[in-house]
């Protein structure tokens, strides 16, 4: 057999085991990226006293190679946990995710934002790339855009709050989430009245009390009490705001559950809840009435499309968290587009330090928000998108 016959038969051979979804894994890497430029410091409104960086470029991404020349890319793992995933991914099918989340979540330890997900995710990127399908198709989806909202980070003052939300709704966004914890209600509420009063009715107001950070019973700022939750909400649901999230402990069900039944306003949280089995209690008891689980915190996108069907089979809406920034968000975008009970998507967003293209910095082909407020969907298989080649640090 000639050279030419055998690169054809090769290419058959990789073509038919593709279609038959016969790929193997034959190696993990974190590739890391180099920073352009430090833009600057944000003190977040969850974690007062430290800073959260904004840079363009930078950190890292996790890829899976396969035996068909097709790899995934999903957000950065930490490097501790290398071995022991490519010890029990390697020489397996691509393909079975369900086995693979499983076996992951027992043999490597849950590390939020750093973890197995970007494992999973890059899983997945493989599985629509073979298929030549997008995400949001391969799932069942066809919206062909989404509606982000800008989710500030700062706690800020309600004069500023104001002035950004004038600048977001000129930007062409559709709705924004205010951070309200200050030491005070009538400062928080004041935030929001300013804000209202900047965009008029046809913009959406969400508000995050981050008072379910802790697992524990502590946690840095203010923290707030049943009474202080109630009496919040109730001034909220007059303003026209659309959730209050977290107004109370991570595992506070019971109080959040009471605070559910007597508010008209939908009450929101989950971020921070990584088993499946809380979101089964949440569900039955009513704890939230819009639901916002976190790909980096549940191990990834296999166990996070679980609570849309669980949150569907209660009648609850669900946005997602926001993904960690970059390749996690799009991943979301992706989840939301295919999900018929999905009314926004989470997109960190604060202007100027925090804007949502500093952590998008890391693609070659990042969507932007439109001048209508709505983010497109990537049309290239898998998830979409590449990562800038300039960018990456060769080994």
């Amino acid at each position: 057999m000639n050279e030419s016959c055998m690169i054809c038969r090769l290419w058959a051979n990789q073509q038919e085991n593709q279609l038959s979804g016969n790929i193997k894994v034959t190696d993990v890497k974190i590739v890391n990226l180099r920073k352009i430029k430090h833009v600057g410091n944000i003190e977040p409104a969850w974690s007062p006293g430290r800073e959260m960086s904004f840079d363009i470029g930078g950190g890292a991404f996790t890829e899976v190679h396969t035996d068909a020349g097709i790899t995934g890319i999903g957000p950065a793992m930490h490097p501790m946990f290398i071995d022991d995933v490519k010890e029990y991914l390697v020489g397996r099918s691509a393909f079975a995710v369900e086995d693979h989340a499983a076996a992951l979540n027992y043999y490597v330890p849950a590390l939020h934002y750093q973890g197995i997900a970007g494992v999973d995710m890059a899983l997945w990127d493989i599985i629509g790339k073979a298929a030549g399908l997008p995400l949001y198709k391969l799932w069942g989806g066809e919206k062909e855009k989404i509606i982000p909202y800008a989710s500030m980070v700062a706690l800020s003052t309600p004069e500023e709050r104001a002035e950004q939300a004038r600048s977001l709704q000129s930007d062409g966004f559709q709705a924004m989430k205010l951070r309200l914890h200050h030491e005070s209600i009538n400062d928080d509420i004041r935030t929001v009245e300013e804000v209202r009063s900047a965009v008029g009715d046809d913009f959406t107001i969400m508000v995050d009390a981050n008072q379910a950070q802790s697992s524990a019973n502590w946690q840095p700022g203010v923290q707030w009490d049943f009474k202080r939750a109630y009496e919040t909400a109730v001034e909220l649901q007059d303003l026209g705001v659309f959730w209050l999230e977290e107004p109370l402990k991570r595992h506070n069900f019971e109080g959040l559950a009471e605070l559910n039944a007597k508010v008209e306003m939908r009450i929101a949280g989950g971020e921070n809840n990584p088993g499946m089995h809380e979101f089964v209690q949440m569900c039955e008891q009513d704890v939230y009435s819009l639901l916002q689980p976190e790909s980096m915190v549940m191990n990834g996108m296999t166990n996070l499309r679980k609570i849309g069907v669980l949150a569907e089979l209660y009648g609850k809406e669900l946005v997602p968290h926001h993904g960690g920034g970059n390749i996690g968000v799009i991943a979301h975008q992706h989840l939301v587009a295919s999900w018929r009970h999905a009314p926004f998507m989470e997109l960190l967003h604060d202007p100027p330090i925090g804007h949502y293209k500093n952590k998008f910095s890391i693609f070659a082909n990042a969507p932007e928000v439109d001048s209508e407020g709505f983010m497109p969907l990537p049309t290239g298989p898998g998830i979409g998108l590449e990562i800038d080649p300039d960018l990456i640090i060769k080994d």
